[in-house]
């Protein structure tokens, strides 16, 4: 089954997401793909749903952020779209004081995840707006810190009210902030769609498709279970989880039991609920920088040490 792409657009309030978003879901129309959109809003009406065209499947998270008070729905919501519309790719565009990781965490349902595959996380920010920030809290001047560290690409917008030393500036910060984020300079968050999504299946594939995957430093790997596992060697493979693992979750079955359990691993620390139906056992990690192949290793081993039994 092909997988949905899955793109998150970050950024701070008035940093011109919405704008970003308009040009995309434009170039989509003319390369004929079937797009969804998912807005955020913190207030309890949505503002900018109208900027959206018609006939794209929508769904509005209002009076609340999906990093936090409704990350629940947006799980719903995601799964509702999944289920109902045939997609190449969903843009979800959260609020302002959203954090990407969080964002990320509620798209990685153990419902859904082997279903959609996390392209990127691509945070606007306000270049004046960055010039300015010893006027925010330091809440909120971390939130912003944050939106960076974390994306994949950085599309530092309002450039042509810079002079060239402020555009160098703020390049500058930005780099020593993500050393392996791509960084992009936009006026009216105008971009090729291209320079996003690491080009077409035409052209320079392979090329661009290695740029992008080094570029995406926060992964994701869904692990599906063919068989139960033993809960002892399980938890000692999640002593082997380096800080760079910032959650894990799913459901698991194991050899002591007959009931699947809901699994929630994060900073370290591990939980099991009894879950009052059978679900497909599946594991969902988010992490820096993560070894595909090591984890798969570990994991079959797990499963082939059950089976030996």
């Amino acid at each position: 089954m092909k997988k949905i792409e899955v793109y998150i657009l970050s950024g701070f309030l008035g940093a011109g997401k919405t704008t970003l978003l308009t040009n995309i879901l434009q170039q989509e129309k003319e390369r004929n793909r079937k797009i969804a959109v998912i807005m955020n809003e913190l207030g309890e009406v949505s503002i900018d749903s109208n900027a959206i065209p018609e006939n794209t499947p929508l769904a509005e998270l209002l009076n609340g952020c999906v990093c936090c008070t409704i990350q629940g729905q947006l799980e719903v919501q995601l799964h509702n779209i999944i289920e109902e519309n045939e997609l190449d790719a969903i843009y979800i565009e959260t609020t302002g004081v959203a954090h990407p990781i969080e964002v990320l965490d509620a798209c990685m349902s153990p419902l859904f995840a082997d279903r959609l595959q996390i392209k990127s996380i691509i945070t606007l920010i306000d270049s004046n707006r960055w010039l300015d920030q010893s006027n925010l809290s330091i809440q909120l001047k971390k939130l912003l810190q944050e939106q960076v560290i974390h994306a994949d690409i950085v599309l530092i917008n309002k450039v042509d009210q810079l002079s060239e030393s402020e555009k160098a500036n703020i390049v500058m910060n930005i780099q020593q902030l993500n050393s392996k984020g791509k960084i992009i300079l936009t006026e009216y968050a105008d971009i090729n769609l291209e320079q996003l999504q690491g080009g077409t299946v035409q052209e320079k594939k392979s090329h661009e498709q290695v740029h992008v995957h080094n570029h995406l430093h926060i992964r994701t790997y869904v692990h599906s279970f063919s068989r139960s596992v033993d809960l002892n060697e399980f938890e000692n493979f999640l002593k082997t989880m380096p800080d760079t693992i910032y959650r894990i979750k799913g459901y698991m079955k194991f050899r002591h039991s007959d009931n699947t359990y809901l699994f929630q691993y994060s900073y370290g620390m591990p939980l099991y609920l009894k879950e009052p139906v059978t679900m497909k056992n599946i594991l969902v990690f988010i992490g820096e920088n993560l070894d595909h192949e090591v984890l798969k290793a570990a994991l079959n081993r797990l499963e082939r040490k059950e089976a030996d039994i």
